[in-house]
């Protein structure tokens, strides 16, 4: 089957909106990729990589500095422990790096930005200088602070925490266990901790007039798992199809989709709440529909990833300034999502019957809890009660090692509750019994042992 393209006239569009970011935000270079299917399915760059019109031209294989993105490695390096049976996510960081003012926190803290950890160093502007070892960031020294648990507080110094954790439990460094782990099975060849082979110049754009200055490049040393890794769009458009389901031997998909739980809502006075922190993802909830990903930032360069978590479909985009990117990310995303919509999977009577439902088709139709009307249907493997989204609404799945009639809550109000079917001596649906409450087919069926009892005069 030959790999999904996008149309002439998509593609063109792309281009331009990719080509107008790039003259109106005054950026030497910008290359960027859309995923679909985990696969690039579309690329362009433009610019030069030190900005001059007879420059040497941006494409798909430039390295640009992600910044910010290298934390979603990092976090994938600590899933992966806590999935070996390494640490759990509620241990105390102490437990596995002593010798911190903020051993307390717990690793999942600390991945949601959650942990009330300081945003940056003591020193210097620490993304502009070589970065010196643990010892000397510890001895600094840092701290929180507020109250762990209190809020949403971005901190790079817990990353640089993060990244000793993953350091000490491999005794190895951080961006070895990524590169082993991580970018070797996936094939992110172009994938580095400095820049290797064709790479644009980190550059700052004057603010009042078009002349540019030179940013410095180093390792950060502690603080490197924070932003330290560069990489180029195809690379970048191999991590968007890990993000959207595509993860290989790397990591369990459940484990992935833990990671995008919003576990801290960043909560921005004056705006809705719509972005908030899993275990190392950012994610957004714009107008109901979800996406996951990162942002990134260093000095001469910026650089964004998105995927969206529906369909998969993801963007990525990365540019040499240090400010000026708008939010060409999502406008990819939007207007190849408009002009190509995602493939829809067709229907076909017997999902059901694969899933092995078709000794419940009993149990569709009109339920009631208490007095409130409740429809359930079956979807594939799938038992819905009322409308996820909606009020309690959620999804059920079957939990085969129980019984036939035992489900679990997949979303919503239900989520990990138990439902079990009652059955009557002939075999047929009494009632439901859900998380203490009773569906009954009729408004409290006297005929179901409603808890409480039903008045004996009923209905009047």
């Amino acid at each position: 089957m030959s790999p999904y393209r996008p149309d002439a006239a998509t593609a063109r569009h792309l281009s331009h909106l990719l080509a107008t970011e790039q003259r109106t935000h005054r950026l030497p270079s910008v290359a960027a990729g859309v995923v679909r299917g985990g696969a690039l399915v579309w690329s362009d760059a433009v610019g030069t990589l030190d900005g001059r019109s007879d420059g040497v031209a941006a494409d798909a294989d430039t390295q640009y500095r992600m910044g910010s993105i290298t934390k979603t490695f990092v976090a994938v390096a600590v899933l992966r422990l806590r999935d070996a049976g390494r640490l759990g996510l509620e241990d105390p960081f102490e437990r596995h790096v002593p010798g911190t003012a903020f051993g307390d926190v717990t690793i999942a803290q600390l991945l949601s930005h959650g942990a009330g950890v300081q945003a940056e160093t003591n020193g210097p502007w620490w993304e502009r200088t070589p970065g010196g070892s643990w010892a000397e960031l510890v001895a600094s020294p840092v701290g929180r602070r507020f109250e762990q648990g209190r809020r949403f507080h971005y901190t790079n110094v817990g990353y640089a925490a993060l990244g000793e954790l993953v350091a000490r439990a491999h005794g190895a460094s951080w961006f070895d266990v990524v590169r082993r782990d991580l970018l070797v099975p996936l094939d992110m060849t172009r994938t580095t901790t400095r820049p290797a082979g064709k790479a644009a110049q980190g550059l700052a754009v004057h603010p009042f007039a078009d002349v540019l200055l030179p940013e410095p490049e180093h390792d950060a040393g502690a603080m490197a798992p924070a932003g330290q890794l560069w990489s180029t769009t195809t690379d970048l458009a191999r991590w968007a199809a890990f993000l959207g389901g595509d993860t290989g031997e790397v990591l369990s998909r459940d484990t992935l989709a833990e990671m995008c739980e919003p576990r801290t809502v960043n909560d921005l006075p004056g705006q809705a709440w719509t972005v908030a922190h899993g275990l190392g993802w950012q994610v957004w909830n714009l107008d109901g529909v979800r996406y996951a990903g990162h942002g990134g930032s260093m000095p001469g360069f910026l650089a964004g990833l998105r995927v969206r978590l529906d369909s998969g479909d993801g963007a990525v985009v990365t540019a040499n300034a240090t400010t000026g990117m708008g939010p060409v990310v999502q406008s990819l995303l939007d207007a190849f999502a408009e002009r190509e919509p995602a493939p829809v999977a067709p229907w076909h009577a017997d999902a059901g019957a694969d899933a092995g439902h078709a000794d419940a088709v009993d149990l569709g139709g009109t339920w009631h809890w208490g007095p409130a009307v409740a429809t359930a249907r079956l979807e594939g493997e799938h038992l819905v009660l009322g409308e996820p989204g909606q009020a309690r609404g959620s999804r059920f799945v079957r939990v085969a090692a129980d019984g036939p009639d035992a489900w679990v809550g997949l979303d919503g109000y239900y989520t990990g509750e138990p439902l079990r079917v009652v059955r009557r001596p002939d075999g047929t649906a009494s009632h439901l019994d859900l998380a203490s409450f009773r569906f009954t087919r009729t408004p409290y069926d006297p005929a179901a042992d409603v808890p409480g009892g039903v008045d004996e005069h009923g209905w009047r």
